[in-house]
């Protein structure tokens, strides 16, 4: 599994099937958490007990947006997962991170 923190490209594509979003914890003496986008090649990814192929984190992030996507959000954890993917464009700005895909459509889903 590889974790590529700050990464230095402003636009990464990358071919993946879902993503998980996530955050890290506050950090002392830092005004915003850190965005962790972790990549699988299956769907429900925390459904299951695999682990990413690819991790990104990024440091010092106010938001990420998601632009033109279906999105599910679990209750039960604080992840986002956007399954059906064909590739992910992750863009950084600053201080924030916007994803944009193609993704199958998909009329229902469990």
């Amino acid at each position: 599994m590889d974790i590529i923190k700050d990464p230095k490209e402003r636009l990464i594509k990358v071919p993946t099937t879902s993503v998980l979003i996530s955050r890290s914890k506050t950090m002392e003496g830092k005004e915003y958490r850190s965005a962790i986008i972790k990549l699988f090649n299956i769907n429900n990814p925390h459904k299951t007990q695999e682990f990413p192929f690819l991790t990104y984190e990024f440091t010092e992030i106010e938001k990420v947006r998601i632009r033109k996507m279906n999105v599910s959000y679990y209750l039960e954890g604080n992840d986002v997962v956007i399954n059906d993917l064909e590739e992910l464009y992750i863009i950084h700005e600053e201080n924030k991170i916007i994803l944009k895909g193609y993704q199958f459509e998909l009329e229902k889903r469990t």
